[in-house]
């Protein structure tokens, strides 16, 4: 339950501001049905977040744990420093718009996700956890949580959100669970 509850608020703090969340407020603000937008990301969350917990368990068995420690640690800490980061959204391609909100969904949140930081903080905990079904549930939901309300709630409240203070407090969050890493013990194989 550690790991899904840890995930799951790590991937919705950090998705607050992110580019794949800016991406559900252009193809909101696009097309205008965001049930369709919604199960498209979802699809794409699922199939992108299962392959970066799977490569996390594959670091986790490559690399001895105390040095596993310290990449987990320096990794977090740079998650901090990228969360303070604002990141900007590439527009989601329009040659897309002919397949339907649907589609155009699923391809631009799964190629937006790649290399984004909750990927990578993904990837991270489940090397931290070594429960995979827990981190890909946690990282699924909350970052369907978040782009799903945004996407629901774009022309109402999207100007009102706080995002340099939830930004900080992503940072704030990630640097703490680096600083745990590298000083809060071994990590248990």
């Amino acid at each position: 339950m550690e790991a899904f509850l840890t995930t799951f608020g790590v991937v919705a703090l950090g998705e607050i501001g992110d580019k794949t969340q800016l991406v559900a407020m252009l193809l909101a603000a696009r097309f205008r049905r965001p049930l369709p937008l919604i199960a498209g990301m979802v699809l794409a969350t699922l199939a992108n977040h299962a392959l970066a917990a799977y490569a996390g368990t594959w670091v986790r068995a490559m690399i001895p744990p105390d040095v596993l420690r310290w990449v987990i640690g320096f990794s977090f800490l740079a998650l901090a420093a990228w969360s303070l980061k604002a990141d900007k959204a590439d527009e989601p391609g329009r040659s897309l718009d002919r397949y339907g909100p649907f589609v155009t969904s699923l391809v631009c949140f799964f190629l937006a996700e790649f290399g984004d930081k909750t990927q990578i903080a993904t990837l991270a905990l489940a090397v931290r956890f070594n429960a995979l079904l827990p981190v890909i549930a946690g990282s699924s939901l909350g970052m369907t949580l978040v782009d799903a309300l945004t996407m629901f709630f774009t022309t109402a409240f999207a100007h009102r959100l706080p995002v340099r203070v939830m930004r900080l407090a992503a940072a704030a969050l990630f640097a703490v669970l680096g600083l745990l890493a590298l000083f809060g013990g071994k990590i248990e194989l």
